[in-house]
């Protein structure tokens, strides 16, 4: 008999960055999962949108941006001891507003080569490490 995976949750992430060359994060509330560590913002994909529409959405309700250009950055699929997610990561090339945390959480604008000093889950990782590798490409 197999047991069958529960599905992963879907989440869309956007590394936004600034003119100064700077990554905005942010912490998680220390009452969510994986609470106090550093994040990227975003948020579940609903069943009803593609994942730009989840992206869009969720930034400008979590940092009050309007997204007008974006490209994929990698996908991420994490097993932790209690779910599984699959991180769709995108780059936030161009938008509009100050971006700043509209839900409570302490957030900071970090230099690129400074992420490695923030504790981040285990599945925004590889995120760090794509953005190091990726730091002149966009």
């Amino acid at each position: 008999m197999t047991t069958q995976k529960p599905p992963a949750v879907h989440v869309a992430v956007g590394v936004i960055e600034n003119s100064n060359g700077e990554i905005f994060i942010a912490q998680r509330l220390p009452e969510q999962h994986q609470g106090g560590k550093w994040e990227f913002p975003g948020g579940k994909v609903e069943s009803d949108e593609n994942v730009q529409e989840a992206l869009v959405r969720e930034l400008k309700e979590e940092c009050g941006i309007d997204v007008t250009d974006m490209a994929p950055l990698t996908v991420i699929e994490h097993q932790y001891s209690d779910k599984r997610v699959l991180l769709d990561v995108w780059w936030i090339l161009s938008y509009q507003g100050e971006a700043t945390q509209l839900e409570g959480q302490k957030w900071c604008w970090v230099d690129k080569n400074q992420l490695d000093a923030f504790q981040f889950p285990d599945a925004n990782q590889p995120i760090v490490d794509c953005i190091m590798q990726s730091m002149n490409t966009y």
